[in-house]
Order: C-alpha cells, then structure tokens, then sequence
C-alpha cells in the first residue's frame, strides 16, 4: 500500500485507548507502520535493484523480529534525553512500547499483502511472493475509512486544521483527477470527504475519539475482507467461463481496479499465452475480453540467457507474469522483458527491461 495508508492505520491505531498503554505510544504505531519501507532507498539507487529488494529483507519474518526491538530501543533512549532535558525520571515503558512497535510493523506487510505487487513474508529464509490481489496499490476507501478518526482527532489547532486541508485538497485532486476512476467514485469520495468536514464542524464524536477509532478500524478491516473475498468470487467466475469454453488455464488472477470494488481486472495464463478480461458486476455482461491475448514468449535458450543479464536480476526475482518479445538483429538478439500485471506488451514501464544478447547469447555490454 502506498504510505499515506500506512500512516493513517499507525495513526489510526494510535486514536484507540492503546494510546494510553504509555507515553510514545502514538510515535511507536505510526513509525512502526512505516519501519518496514526503510528498504525504499533502493529506489534512488537502481529500478532494478528496487525490484530485487523491496518488500523482501524488511518485510520478511526476521524484520518483524528486529524492527520493533529496534524502534523500541529508539524510542527508549528519546524518553531518556527528553527526561533528561526536563529533569524527570524517564516514562515510557519498554514492555508496552515493543508490543506497540510490533503490532504497527506487522500491520505494514499484511496491508502490502493485499495488493499485487507481493510481499515476501518468509525473507531471508524463503524468496516466495505471497499476493492477496484485493487491494489496489492506492485505495481511496481505506484513505477515508483510516482518515476519519485521526482528521478529527488532529484538527483542533489552526496549523492543524491548514494541514489537514491541504491534505484533502491534494488527495481529492488525485481521486476526481484519476483516469480510470469512475464518475461515482468521484461523487462518493467528495461526500466522504464532505461528511468529515461535517462532523469536525458539528464537533460530533468529540470526547468519543477512541471509539470512532475502533469502530474506523473495524470497517476498514471488514471492507478488506469484501475485496479479499470479491477477489477470489472474480477468480472463482472466470475459472467456471472458461470451463464451459473448454480453456484449462494455468494461473488467473484477479486484479482490483482503481477505486471501483465492484470491477476485477483479470490476467488468465494458459501454456502459451496471456489472455485479458474483465469482470464487472454492475455490467449486464459481466465478464468480457478486455484485451487482445499475446504470447508469454516461452522459455527457450534466448530468454533464458537474457535473464542472465545484471541489470534484469531483480526482475527475474519479481516478475509473476513475464512477457518475452524476441527480436533478431544483425548483431544477435534483443530481448524485451515485462510482466503483465503493469504492462501489457512487452517494452516500457514498471518492471520492463531489454537485454542485448550476441550471437553466442552472451549479455553484450549496455
């Protein structure tokens, strides 16, 4: 998920009565939920590197050892100075605080889970990606649900109140603004948006922040159970459209769109191809082909000696649905690489490479 969510669950979490359970409470849930995005400095570094790296090492099971014990130890000696500073005993409590830490850094990879792009919960034992395929990376839903406690919780002060208006404006830009995102989502959003405003105004649920808390977490936690379970309805209703088609496929996966819970965008796999559809429950055709299918591109020496390529290491280790276009040229090969979750013909775009390969399928030099 993207870091505005996991923020806002830290946040959220932090608006319940575990607030209470001692001081830096709020500062352990709301940094734990971010701990585990350390590994995003691989981005500046290399794509490909990014690819390898994240949501591996620190998503894994050691880093939910690690990172709480950590954040913990942290937080302890801020207590320390800050104590020191003001001439008082030290508050915070090291049992409580790592509970704390540890419950916000689990958070963050089982949010990840939810989307396509995978978490590698077993790292460094195991390199398997794990895919809830409910989710999309930015969901709107779970920014308004996670939000609503915290916006009213935080907006007592004058610079509080600015910042949290510059927040709605910004994300409200980025839902009506979005593309693919449907015209009742854009109306939905805005009353959603329209209702916290309402309710800071009415000073409704002043005094009752924790509960709203709760109750906040426990919608968010049952819409993702929907989408989880929508997710597999989708996959489920495929399986049985191309069983009356006589189409044995060999992997489906059910995509959720931008904003619309009610539309799965799905990637069938079969031997030899990729074949795209959708399926919308508010269409009188529910499931229809959405894409031309292409051809997965095999394995063969070609490809597999391009993935031998440096610069492609840490996509050979993401890529779920690869797609290999093979062109001659007259100085050997060159192979286009991609995986059809985020693009759809081999080329440019998240996770897509070439690879230059001589005649012999030696990697020529980029």
């Amino acid at each position: 998920m993207d870091p505005i969510a996991h923020t806002l669950a830290g946040a959220t979490l932090a608006e319940t009565r575990l607030r209470n359970a001692t001081p830096f409470a709020a500062p352990a849930l709301i940094l734990g939920a971010n701990a585990p995005d350390i590994d995003v400095v691989t981005m500046f570094i290399s794509r490909d590197l990014s690819l390898g790296f994240r949501r591996g090492w620190t998503h894994g099971v050691l880093a939910m050892v690690v990172l709480p014990l950590v954040l913990t130890a942290l937080l302890l000696l801020l207590d320390r100075a800050v104590a020191r500073w003001r001439g008082r005993e030290p508050r915070a409590r090291a049992g409580p605080l790592l509970s704390l830490s540890t419950l916000a850094v689990v958070s963050h990879p089982l949010l990840d889970w939810l989307n396509t792009y995978g978490v590698r919960f077993l790292m460094p034992f195991d390199g398997t990606w794990f895919y809830g395929d409910a989710l999309f990376v930015v969901d709107p839903w779970v920014w308004l649900l996670l939000g609503t406690s915290v916006v009213l919780a935080r907006s007592t002060s004058r610079v509080g109140m600015a910042a949290w208006i510059v927040l709605g404006i910004a994300t409200t830009s980025l839902v009506t603004g979005f593309e693919g995102a449907p015209a009742a989502t854009r109306l939905l959003w805005c009353a959603g948006v329209a209702a916290i405003v309402w309710l800071r105004l009415a000073g409704r649920w002043t005094g009752r922040i924790p509960q709203l808390a709760t109750l906040c977490l426990s919608a968010g936690a049952l819409y993702i159970g929907v989408m989880v379970a929508a997710s597999l309805l989708a996959e489920r209703q495929v399986a049985a459209w191309l069983a009356e088609r006589d189409d044995v496929p060999v992997e489906i996966m059910a995509s959720p769109a931008p904003g619309n819970p009610l539309l799965r965008h799905i990637v069938v796999a079969d031997a030899e191809h990729y074949h795209f559809l959708e399926v919308d429950w508010l269409s009188g055709e529910p499931i229809r082909i959405s894409l031309p299918s292409i051809e997965r591109g095999g394995d063969n020496p070609v490809t597999r000696a391009a993935l031998t390529a440096p610069h492609v290491w840490g996509l050979d280790t993401w890529k779920r649905f690869p797609a290999y276009r093979v062109e001659q040229t007259k100085d050997g090969y060159r192979v286009s690489i991609s995986d059809v979750r985020y693009v759809w013909r081999a080329g440019s775009g998240l996770g897509a490479a070439v690879v230059e390969l001589d005649r012999d399928l030696r990697v020529r030099s980029r």
